[in-house]
């Protein structure tokens, strides 16, 4: 795996199962480094569509591929780092302050996202110049 970004790491989960298949059992404190208050997903993404594009001031989340693949591009400001999920039984955190684009989705990509925190559009940073400057302010 690559050297990821400051505080973004790849989480492996436990898998449990038998000859009726597997299960990941994932809770907030405990597998999530942090209490659960939102989950999404992304899906149906069309070739060659890119998402994400974006950092944020405060909020952890965690990205799980349950389903296919894509590339989770990962920027601190000073490196970017390109991570392939493609386990529903491996998660990558991603910490605040750092910018991430999400691309080479498979067609039956099903990528979830667990944040710490309900939507709040304040806590977007969608102009890669402001993030920059603001990683750098961070740094110094």
């Amino acid at each position: 795996m690559a050297n990821l970004p400051s505080g973004c790491r790849i989480i492996d989960f436990s898998t449990r199962g038998d000859e009726r298949g597997s299960l990941v059992a994932l809770e907030g404190g405990a597998e999530v480094p942090f209490d659960i208050r939102r989950v999404y997903t992304i899906f149906g993404t069309r070739e060659g569509v890119a998402r994400g594009f974006h950092a944020h001031h405060a909020l952890n989340q965690l990205a799980v591929a349950v389903a296919g693949s894509c590339d989770v591009i990962l920027d601190d400001g000073q490196r970017r780092e390109r991570v392939r999920l493609e386990r529903p039984d491996q998660g990558l955190t991603l910490p605040p302050m750092i910018w991430h684009e999400m691309e080479n989705f498979s067609p039956d990509c099903v990528l979830m996202v667990l944040a710490e925190d309900v939507y709040d559009e304040a806590d977007y940073i969608r102009s890669y110049d402001d993030f920059l400057r603001l990683a750098e302010e961070a740094q110094a």
